[in-house]
Order: C-alpha cells, then sequence, then structure tokens
C-alpha cells in the first residue's frame, strides 16, 4: 500500500467512526432489505456524504453500506468507472480481487483494534472482486469516487464468454432502486 493511500484509508477510517450514529441504523435497514429478498445475495443502501462528520478525501463521490448473506461467494464484479475502498463494519470475511488470473483472498475483520490492512481493502477500477462469507451476514462500508448514480457494476454475462452485464446501484433520479 502506498503512502498516499493508507492516508486516504484513514482518513476513511475516522470518518466511518465520526459517523458510526448514522451508519448502525442504516445497516440495521440493509438487513433488512436482505431479510425480505431471500433469493438476493446482497443488499445496500447509499449513505449521503454530508453525514460524515469529517471532512472526505476530495476523491470521494460516493458511499455505500452492503449487507452480504451468510454462506455466500457473491460472484465476480467490477466497477469500471470507480476505485473502491471498503471496510470491514460488522462480521468478517474474505474479500477476494482477481487483478490477473488468480483470485487473491483478503481475509477482512471489523476489530478497530486490527491494522488497517486487516479492515479496509483498495480495489482500483476494472479489478475483479467478491466476497466469501462465512456463517454470519457481513456489513461493509463502501467508498467510491463516482456519484451513486454514475456507479456501474459489472459481471461476466453467463450467457456469453467474455462478456459481462452492466446494472447502476442508484437511479439517475437519487431514489433507491
Amino acid at each position: 500500500m502506498t503512502d498516499s493511500e493508507r492516508q486516504i484509508l484513514e482518513a476513511l477510517d475516522a470518518a466511518v467512526r465520526s459517523a458510526a450514529g448514522v451508519i448502525g441504523p442504516i445497516v440495521a435497514t440493509v438487513d433488512r432489505k436482505l431479510a425480505a429478498n431471500p433469493d438476493e445475495v446482497l443488499a445496500w443502501e447509499s449513505i449521503p456524504l454530508d453525514r460524515y462528520r469529517i471532512p472526505l478525501p476530495p476523491s470521494i463521490r460516493s458511499s455505500w453500506v452492503f449487507v452480504l448473506r451468510a454462506k455466500v461467494v457473491t460472484g465476480a464484479e467490477r466497477h469500471p468507472n470507480s476505485h473502491q475502498r471498503m471496510m470491514s463494519y460488522r462480521g468478517h470475511g474474505d474479500f477476494q480481487t482477481r487483478p490477473a488470473e488468480s483470485w487473491l483472498s483478503h481475509h477482512l475483520a471489523s476489530e478497530p483494534t486490527l491494522p488497517l490492512d486487516r479492515r479496509w481493502i483498495s480495489i482500483p477500477p476494472n479489478v475483479w472482486h467478491q466476497g466469501v462469507v462465512g456463517d454470519e451476514h457481513w456489513a461493509v462500508v463502501s467508498f467510491h469516487t463516482v456519484l451513486p448514480h454514475e456507479l456501474i457494476e459489472e459481471r461476466p454475462a453467463i450467457e456469453a464468454a467474455g462478456a459481462s452485464r452492466q446494472r447502476r446501484y442508484a437511479p439517475a433520479d437519487g431514489n433507491s432502486p
């Protein structure tokens, strides 16, 4: 990890701590969304940036809570238009990346006393990633370098080798999907 990336993650870590009273209820809401949709491997909600009590790095344009379902592999995805920084907020799991041909494991946990690289991961644009979740749902907080309605998720297309399909986590009007 470069010094500049460490500084960004340290700033984001402090920001998450500053907004714990806001993030906790959002995690509970996302837990309910996941429970209401048993076929989904994850659920999410955007966190308005003004909810953080300290300034975020200027490159950060959106923030999210994701809850990943227990005992699943979320499947490969990537963001062609955003650098993602993600922290383990509640629970633990293996957040795998595939910068080349093989998947690399990044075991993350939520204990605040752990070193930064045991709680956070930084994923550049176009890097495939997936969550491997243990016996309990895993809540994460994610930051992106694009606005909520601009964030694109790509997943491999099942019907055509080498192709992908895209979706957005938030519509252009700012309402939740």
